[in-house]
């Protein structure tokens, strides 16, 4: 197992459950859960897409780093980050460095389609066109995930609570799971 103090990082698509699966995992684990735009938007009193708008995607981006490399720093902590996050390469150097288990949590175009379906908020899903759109960022950023990630988990059709009780289990054993998961 991880040791109890490591950070755990989830990285993955939009929709792909980071922050639903994360604090189920912290629960679990007995850790502080912490979504990095949450934590943002929370600091900078306004919202992500009015970050957006302000001091567009470049603005958030270099917002987006501080935070993580802040939250990185921390202990015994799961963090969600967006699902832009690596496309920074300072991000990405970071994700690689840490200490703590970085876990990308795979899906399909499909299933981020119904799970964001009334999603008004995501700055990048505006307008017509979504799943052309999510087919883009899939191919840009999929690739990226899996270089900055120790392991991956699919979270197509597992329920979250489902998602972090096999994460739970691969902490907890390692080995065990990695035999389940072929």
């Amino acid at each position: 197992m991880t040791n109890n103090s490591q950070n755990i990082i989830l990285v993955g698509p939009m929709g792909a459950g980071k922050t639903t699966v994360g604090k189920q995992i912290a629960n679990q684990l007995k850790k502080r859960f912490v979504d990095v735009d949450h934590e943002l938007e929370k600091r900078t009193g306004v919202s992500i897409n009015l970050i957006f708008e302000i001091e567009k995607e470049a603005g958030f981006r270099a917002r987006e780093t501080a935070m993580l490399a802040e939250l990185l720093s921390c202990e015994n902590t799961v963090i969600a980050t967006g699902g832009g996050i690596i496309t920074n390469e300072q991000n990405r150097e970071l994700l690689k460095q840490t200490e703590g288990l970085v876990i990308y949590l795979k899906t399909e175009v499909k299933h981020q389609l119904k799970r964001l379906r009334r999603d008004k908020q995501r700055p990048l899903l505006q307008g017509e066109g979504r799943r052309e759109r999510l087919l883009n960022l899939a191919r840009a950023r999929n690739p990226l995930y899996e270089q900055v990630s120790d392991v991956a988990f699919p979270s197509g059709r597992t329920s979250s609570y489902g998602m972090a009780r096999k994460i739970v289990a691969y902490l907890k054993d390692p080995e065990k799971l990695k035999k389940n998961l072929k």
